[in-house]
């Protein structure tokens, strides 16, 4: 009977080793500090030092490593990584917006098969450029479709969780997919266009999804955009001034030239403002293409130009958006250039967070 009495003996050691082990994962768990807004971001943290996940974040920010089709500078697919390097310098205390950071900010994973895409399709384009043939253009103009059905995949799964998403470029024409993605939940919207160009060619260079075609694109093919306010417009060509005003203002543009002469003529800028953001519907699209922006701020996007908003020209004109009682539905960040002292990225990283402020602020 001695033996026996053994064997009942191990299943009880057995259950102390258990309990042992729980004890160390609860103190594992506990030992876990909470986070720190005023801390060092931590090696491996995601966009703005913060660590979350899909699920808990409010909202989502979809990288997308496009620039098939630029016409100047390169770089801007490499924007959505140099983003998130930059964003971890940011303090996340924000004087307009208070504490963005806490509804949780998800990056969400870069697709390695859109970045492929991209710089298969930016071949084709160089060949195209050189030699352009129905079969070589047609190949390119499915390979910009496949990207619009990425993004707007991407974007529906996010919007079915009731997030907020903003897209994180790439050239323009990523943005495509997200404002077609939101057109299926609400019936009229309009878009903030803030932009050194119209970005209202027909088929730019034959490209169907040119990044110069991307307004023309969402006027053409979104009945649900009822009005695009364009602002800071600087560079364009004849025929697409045309297709503003023959658009019965649908699409309003507030050339740079223009409200630099009324500011210059004793309009303060504050009624700039209120005349534009009057001119928006009560939901708003916000795409920010860098180049709207002074150069100085951003002067590695592909195609700067001399002119343009003031970081803090931008800001307040978002901030009135809301302050008015518009709801910002969605936004992008688009054509921001790759430097080695990251500072496109750093300016960008800032209107990202501060984008997403005044949208969470705006619900």
């Amino acid at each position: 009977m001695s033996p026996a009495k053994k064997k009942k003996a191990t299943p009880k050691k057995s259950a102390a080793k258990k309990t042992t082990s729980k004890k160390k994962s609860t103190a594992r768990k506990a030992s876990t500090p909470p986070f720190d807004p005023e801390a060092p971001a931590q090696p491996g943290s995601g966009l703005f030092g913060l660590r979350t996940t899909a699920k808990l974040a409010r909202v989502h920010v979809l990288p997308v490593p496009w620039e098939a089709t630029v016409s100047s500078g390169k770089g801007t697919a490499k924007a959505p990584k140099e983003v998130l390097e930059a964003s971890k310098q940011l303090d996340l205390f924000d004087a307009d917006t208070g504490r963005p950071y806490e509804a949780g900010i998800q990056l969400l994973p870069q697709s390695a098969t859109i970045r492929r895409l991209s710089e298969e399709t930016t071949a084709l384009v160089t060949r195209a450029r050189r030699t352009p043939t129905p079969k070589l253009l047609e190949r390119i103009d499915r390979a910009g479709a496949r990207l619009n059905a990425f993004v707007k995949r991407t974007a529906e799964k996010s919007l079915s969780a009731d997030k907020i998403v903003g897209v994180l470029g790439g050239d323009h024409s990523v943005s495509f997919g997200l404002i077609e993605a939101l057109a299926a939940r609400h019936d009229a919207f309009g878009i903030l266009h803030i932009d050194a160009h119209h970005d209202l060619r027909r088929a730019y260079e034959g490209f169907r999804w040119s990044h110069a075609s991307i307004m023309h694109n969402v006027a053409e093919s979104i009945p649900q955009v009822e009005r695009i306010v364009q602002v800071g417009v600087r560079d364009f060509c004849e025929s697409e001034q045309r297709y503003v005003e023959d658009s019965d203002r649908r699409i309003i543009a507030h050339y740079d030239q223009e409200m630099r002469r009324a500011t210059f003529e004793g309009v303060s800028f504050r009624n700039v403002v209120h005349a534009i953001v009057q001119q928006l519907p009560d939901k708003v699209y916000v795409s920010l293409d860098v180049d709207g922006l002074d150069p100085k701020l951003c002067p590695h996007t592909g195609t700067p130009v001399p002119g343009g908003l003031d970081f803090s020209e931008l800001v307040h004109l978002l901030a009135e958006v809301v302050h008015s009682g518009r709801t910002l539905i969605g936004f992008d960040v688009v054509e921001v250039g790759a430097s080695r002292d990251r500072w496109d990225a750093n300016v960008a990283a800032r209107l990202l967070y501060k984008l997403i402020g005044f949208a969470l602020a705006s619900r």
